[in-house]
């Protein structure tokens, strides 16, 4: 991990009486895929608008590489990508036209629109109208759009949302790639296993507040059920069975699980990351 890319420091924000975000802090390191989870309604989608500067914090503060983004929003707009859900492409124009008008924006010169485009697999669809395009192509011409300007911090909503499994993992594989680069990378999913395979770090937000922030391993060990799962056949019954981890007998118990000829699976019980949601809030995460 690399120097501390966004701070944010005690975020209020409010809709009337009704506290969205409630007085949240947090980091993300330069390198960090930092996975912002919770359900619909619960200040996630106002908070990642307050870090993009699409609203303005009610309280708190937000620093993107030490310069506050409510006094230094378009020094900070530069060093940005987003892709949201809402796909806000023009679909009259080409997906190498699209990136093509984005990258002027920027100010970017010499852009090369098929480098981002072929990183999606769309380079061989450049010039088709995004008019024609799938749901998960646009998506994938989104993510594309995001890498434009070779972003500091990338924000990714739903990112392999639409997708294909070989579209999701190629998308996963480019995510991975940023934050090698040095981007921070936060990412906003209600695929759970997505955010496990990514995040470095998540949080949990619910009813405005953050309710738990650690690497997902280090959460499925504190709220998960350290045992393993024995899966025996007998016949054409199939026998289960859990042995607790650091139990007196559970090392005599996996050895003669392994010399049985019977013995079909062993494997871990922990906690999914749902699961761990579930526990903290007790509500899900739709």
């Amino acid at each position: 991990m690399g120097k501390e890319a966004i701070v944010v420091s005690g975020l209020r924000y409010y809709y009337g009486k009704t506290r969205a975000v409630d007085g949240i802090d947090f980091t993300v390191d330069a390198g960090e895929i930092f996975g912002f989870l919770g359900p619909n309604g619960a200040g996630k989608s106002t908070t990642i608008k307050m870090l993009t500067g699409m609203l303005a914090p009610r309280e708190g503060s937000i620093s993107i590489f030490d310069t506050d983004i409510a006094g230094g929003r378009d020094k900070v707009q530069g060093r940005i990508g987003v892709c949201f859900e809402e796909k806000n492409l023009y679909i009259e124009l080409t997906a190498k036209e699209n990136l093509e008008f984005f990258a002027r924006l920027f100010g970017i010169q010499d852009f090369d629109a098929l480098a981002p485009l072929e990183r999606v697999g769309l380079a061989e669809r450049a010039k088709e109208r995004v008019k024609t395009y799938s749901k998960g192509m646009r998506q994938r011409l989104m993510v594309a759009r995001s890498l434009i300007n070779k972003p500091d911090v990338l924000f990714l909503d739903e990112p392999t949302d639409g997708l294909d499994p070989v579209s999701s993992r190629a998308i996963r594989k480019i995510v991975k790639e940023e934050a090698d680069r040095g981007a921070a990378v936060v990412l906003t999913t209600h695929d759970m296993n997505e955010a496990d395979q990514l995040s470095d770090r998540v949080a949990f937000i619910n009813e405005g507040k953050i309710v738990a922030i650690d690497s997902p391993e280090n959460l499925k060990i504190a709220h998960g059920n350290r045992s393993v799962k024995i899966r025996t056949r007998s016949g054409d019954e199939i026998q289960e069975r859990s042995v607790a981890l650091g139990s007196v007998e559970a090392g005599e118990a996996l050895k003669i699980a392994a010399a049985d000829k019977n013995l079909m699976t062993i494997h871990t019980e922990e906690a999914t990351l749902e699961d761990i949601f579930v526990k903290i809030t007790g509500r899900g995460l739709i």
